[in-house]
């Protein structure tokens, strides 16, 4: 699985990651991966929720250390 890009939203509070993850999401094609990096607790429940209204796809999820959730998230 190739890696289109990467956000790095490590230190940003709700709402931000999810405005980022918005506007980065545009400038992919479909199929592309991105990767989201964060340290926002809420971003675990607000992802799938954007995701499921939007259509994309989170094809991986994890937490690395220092407390930074990895995200890897298909555009439709």
């Amino acid at each position: 699985m190739e890696i289109k890009e990467t956000l790095d939203c490590k230190g940003l509070s709700c709402p931000m990651p999810m405005m980022k993850l918005a506007k980065a999401i545009k400038g992919l094609g479909t199929g592309d991966i991105l990767e989201m990096l964060g340290t926002d607790p809420g971003t675990k429940s607000d992802l799938p929720k954007w995701c499921e209204k939007t259509g994309n796809k989170i094809v991986e999820e994890s937490e690395i250390e220092g407390g930074v959730f990895r995200y890897l998230i298909e555009k439709k």
